[in-house]
């Protein structure tokens, strides 16, 4: 049975709601968390591009469910265990000047890059959902 609704209405969503930023942020903590250890043990300190790589992908897929406002938080998070525990193995964190500027804005970019990612296909959902189409009424 097919049930049609008004487009107005409260109940229907052509876009779904991102995620609250709190969670997004307590998401990247518990993650990065995990694969700070997993990577310190697979490879240990000594493959710390393959790390950015690793957690750049993780805030990409994080910020697929996140709103934008979450990207910088993501970033700042997956940074700190990058730079605690994966580039220096005892916990201390350190400013390099440049080479951790471009590792936050990797970090910053990939977040920002799977919300944009997110959002695109959401609204292409939503294009669809709410466009008629030539089918039978």
């Amino acid at each position: 049975m097919v049930e049609w609704r008004l487009l107005r209405t409260a109940a229907l969503r052509p876009v779904p709601e991102p995620m609250a930023t709190p969670f997004v942020w307590a998401a990247a903590c518990a993650g990065a968390f995990v694969l700070a250890v997993v990577l310190s043990t697979l490879s240990g300190p000594s493959a710390p591009s393959v790390a950015l790589a690793v957690l750049c992908g993780f805030a990409a897929l994080l910020g697929l469910p996140a709103p934008f406002t979450a990207a910088p938080g993501t970033a700042l998070v997956c940074w700190l265990f990058l730079n605690g525990f994966l580039i220096t193995p005892r916990g201390e964190l350190t400013w390099q000047g440049h080479p951790d500027a471009a590792r936050m804005g990797l970090l910053l970019t990939a977040a920002v890059l799977g919300t944009l990612v997110a959002r695109l296909i959401n609204a292409v959902g939503a294009h669809h959902r709410t466009t008629p189409g030539d089918g039978p009424p």
